[in-house]
């Protein structure tokens, strides 16, 4: 397989497919692969602690906030929370085009991780 479809497969199932490229060989020597991988890793765990976090918010709030505040910051927090998603979203497809493309994109603060990590 050729290293930018690699590169974008690490991406296709979230960090499981990362895994499965740093695990698989050749593909765990190839820095750029690597690359990806930890991104991807990285990438799709923050995703889904930002979610939890934003659940727990949103438990948080409600417990403590009268029924009437807590119905309308609950309309709202769905809106923000679409949002979110699509851009979320539109990172995820974003990563996966410019990884096939050879034109990796290099996420704020978990990219250089992922650099340092794969070695390149």
């Amino acid at each position: 397989m050729q290293e930018n479809v690699a590169g974008a497969l690490c991406y296709i199932v979230g960090f499981i497919t990362g895994i499965l490229f740093l695990v698989l060989e050749p593909y765990n020597k190839n820095p750029r692969v690597r690359f990806h991988a930890f991104q991807s890793i990285f990438f799709h765990l923050s995703w889904i602690v930002f979610w939890i976090a934003m659940t727990v918010l949103q438990l948080i709030l409600a417990a403590i906030l009268p029924w009437g505040l807590h119905a309308i910051l609950g309309i709202f927090g769905i809106l923000i929370g679409i949002v979110i998603w699509l851009g979320g979203l539109a990172t995820w497809i974003f990563l996966m085009f410019r990884a096939y493309n050879n034109n990796p994109l290099v996420l704020p603060i978990i990219g250089p991780l992922a650099q340092k990590q794969a070695g390149s």
